[in-house]
């Protein structure tokens, strides 16, 4: 399931250099992720969402729009990064 900013986002940009994917962008007024390019970091060397762990604000979430498995999303990282 790839990821989502909810307006909890302060805009603090702690996120976006965190993203392995390049899949936040600043936006106005909350940033927001490319849910066609976020794996919520399966397939890069970390274990959980980097953006997740560096939000300040908890303000990211699950997009109930794009329920991916972990293949599914270890896939996307692939085609991404090939």
């Amino acid at each position: 399931m790839a990821l989502m900013i909810n307006e909890d986002c302060t805009a603090c940009d702690a996120c976006k250099p965190a993203c392995p994917n390049q899949a936040i962008a600043s936006g106005n007024p909350i940033y927001t992720i490319d849910a066609l390019r976020c794996t919520e970091c399966v397939g890069s060397e970390h274990d959980e969402p980097q953006c997740r762990v560096m939000c300040p604000a908890d303000a990211i979430v699950a997009n109930p729009d794009f329920n991916e498995t972990r293949d599914q999303l270890q896939a996307k990282y692939q085609a991404l990064h090939a």
